[in-house]
């Protein structure tokens, strides 16, 4: 009981453990996918509001909540994703890299297999491959990889 007087008296350190409990949340089970991160930030806000004697009651805590994570989701939802999906180039941990293959079908900066293995894998040239294509049965060097697919260039 002591603990629910507290919180309905201090409502500035309540917004700021709903911001602590959904920053945690998001970092260990979401993986920063955005939701919670926007509401914690929001709450973070509306708690500092809060003391600054801005809002006061329940009903202009919550609207300001749930407004600032509208506005902070429009504002950080693309950069936040583009990080995410940015990578820093190519794997080049993998043990196949330097190894000649022959491609197994006709391989282009968009598509192609190579034969590694007794396996078809998928392949495509590497961005700064001089040439447009390699024909099937040709010799290619993988250079790199990306995902699950391999970047080759022509011997």
């Amino acid at each position: 009981m002591d603990l629910i007087n507290y919180f309905s008296e201090h409502h500035a350190q309540f917004l700021y453990l709903i911001a602590g409990i959904s920053f945690i949340v998001e970092l260990t089970v979401l993986g920063m996918s955005g939701p919670l991160l926007f509401i914690a930030i929001a709450s973070v806000l509306t708690g500092i509001f809060v003391q600054l004697n801005i809002l006061s009651g329940w009903e202009s805590e919550l609207l300001s909540v749930g407004v600032l994570t509208a506005l902070i989701a429009l504002l950080l939802w693309k950069p936040l994703k583009s990080f995410q999906n940015s990578s820093s180039g190519s794997d080049t941990s993998s043990d196949m890299i330097g190894k000649q293959v022959p491609s197994s079908a006709e391989i282009t900066h968009v598509a192609g297999k190579i034969r590694f293995s007794g396996v078809d894998w998928s392949a495509r040239l590497a961005s700064d491959c001089a040439v447009d294509a390699i024909q099937a049965d040709k010799p290619c060097v993988i250079t790199g990889v990306d995902g699950n697919v391999m970047l080759v260039k022509p011997l």
